[in-house]
């Protein structure tokens, strides 16, 4: 039984069974008050999910990119859970997590065309965008997925200023997506 945390967006927390089903999600999508939500979600997504901490074999912590502070929490709250019960701490791109729900949404429901003009995002290369603060945007460049089915990193996860993202996704060719 795996139990994910993620803040570089809001607060996310979730377990997950070894097969890649769901048991329960718990989300503050406030971009700030990381630390005062935490506690209340990793309580909420365990009860939702009928588990005890003593169920949990992996903790997945999002290491960003995305805001220092809310992504210090999450990690912290990760570490935390993991060295109390003796786990493993796998770290996750979010940006990685993000890529991998687009292409197996537009997989399943065969829409990323409508939105970038190919029938197949094999085809694309693609940005996922979050918003950094400070004026600035992180991004990471993608296209298609590898033999494990993993999004293929194209380039690695970097901040821009707000005004030079298009410039930079235009020369790369890469459609984008902002992440939510």
């Amino acid at each position: 039984m795996i139990l994910g945390i993620d803040t570089s967006l809001g607060s996310a927390v979730a377990v997950v069974e070894p097969d890649g089903l769901i048991r329960s999600e718990a989300a503050s999508l406030d971009p700030r008050g990381h630390a005062e939500v935490i506690g209340t979600l990793l309580e909420r997504a365990l009860a939702e999910a009928s588990v005890r901490p003593s169920d949990i074999t992996h903790v997945a912590a999002g290491m960003g990119p995305g805001p220092f502070t809310g992504l210090r929490v999450g990690i912290a709250a990760a570490r935390t859970f993991a060295l109390g019960r003796g786990l493993p701490v796998i770290p996750v791109v979010s940006h990685d997590a993000v890529a991998l729900e687009l292409l197996l949404h537009s997989a399943l429901t065969a829409d990323w065309g409508s939105a970038g003009g190919h029938e197949n995002p094999d085809d694309e290369t693609f940005a996922v965008v979050t918003d950094a603060r400070r004026r600035e945007f992180a991004y990471t460049l993608y296209r298609g997925l590898d033999d494990d089915g993993l999004p293929v990193r194209v380039a690695e996860p970097a901040l821009i200023p707000r005004d030079d993202l298009d410039a930079a996704l235009a020369q790369a060719a890469a459609e984008r997506r902002d992440a939510d």
